[in-house]
């Protein structure tokens, strides 16, 4: 069963992490839907929407950065 309480950890997390994205609508995932997959499956998902908040956290720098006044 330890199996099982990872996945859903798993699936507990990539629910929070589409949620940290502000302006959206709260997402619930059906972990039923998800069941199929493997731990490895799940990681890969987190992984990918970890690099994607990071892109967008640079972009945003970057735009930021525009409005910065040099000394």
């Amino acid at each position: 069963m330890e199996n099982q309480t990872s996945k859903q950890q798993l699936i507990e997390d990539i629910q929070n992490l589409l949620n940290s994205y502000s302006g959206l609508s709260p997402t619930f995932i059906n972990p039923t839907l998800l069941e199929f997959m493997d731990e490895q499956s799940l990681k890969d998902i987190i992984g990918s929407l970890l690099d994607e908040k990071e892109k967008l956290q640079d972009v945003d720098k970057q735009w930021l950065e525009q409005f910065k006044s040099e000394k």
